[in-house]
């Protein structure tokens, strides 16, 4: 994928396209991730990082989230919080609950959202980088709050169907594999900050 493809401009905003079916394009989403989350650090406004991992294990497409969320819990992430786990998922029913605890416990933290999306059916298997927030739900036609500064996204779907049951029939497979390849280049990034920290 050439640089022009893989950055689409949205509104005002860039977002950046990753194949998740090719390593070398994994290894950029953690780098422009390691930036972006720098760049961000940087300006002095945060006091730490909070990934919040949006969800549900009770739907195959839409449990990248909490899948995510536990593969983070699982490497015990000394540099970041983690919400949204399969034992503890965030979702449509109780988003609002946790961005209260957000707001409450984490007023300072820099909030990476991280969600399941649907998109082009040449895109399924992509991730998405970008700055701004998240609008959860717009895939299957729900209204929920904008949430996060900046954004991740796995695309486990095709947007031609508006059903929320089309979720429910996303194979497993492509799931899993962005799961993997999202939490393993977050965790890559906290391997960088180690390298850089200063002795």
């Amino acid at each position: 994928m050439k640089l022009w493809e893989r950055i689409r401009l949205c509104g005002s905003r860039e977002i950046y396209y990753y194949d998740g079916k090719k390593d070398r394009e994994i290894e950029n989403f953690a780098l422009q991730l390691y930036q972006m989350i720098g760049g961000e650090m940087e300006s002095g406004r945060w006091r730490g990082l909070l990934f919040l991992c949006i969800g549900t294990d009770r739907s195959t497409g839409d449990s990248l989230g909490p899948l995510i969320g536990y593969k983070l819990k699982e490497r015990r992430m000394r540099n970041a919080k983690v919400l949204g786990t399969l034992e503890k998922p965030v979702h449509a029913m109780n988003l609002e609950e946790y961005l209260k605890l957000v707001k409450q416990k984490y007023p300072d933290y820099l909030i990476v959202a991280v969600d399941a999306s649907v998109g082009n059916a040449e895109h399924v298997g992509y991730i998405t980088l970008g700055k701004g927030p998240l609008k959860p739900g717009l895939g299957v036609s729900k209204e929920l709050k904008e949430v996060g500064d900046l954004f991740i996204t796995g695309i486990v779907g095709s947007c031609g169907s508006q059903d929320p049951l089309m979720l429910q029939s996303i194979r497993l497979s492509v799931v899993m594999r962005l799961a993997d390849c999202i939490s393993e280049s977050i965790y890559f990034v906290e391997k960088l900050w180690d390298r850089t920290a200063p002795v």
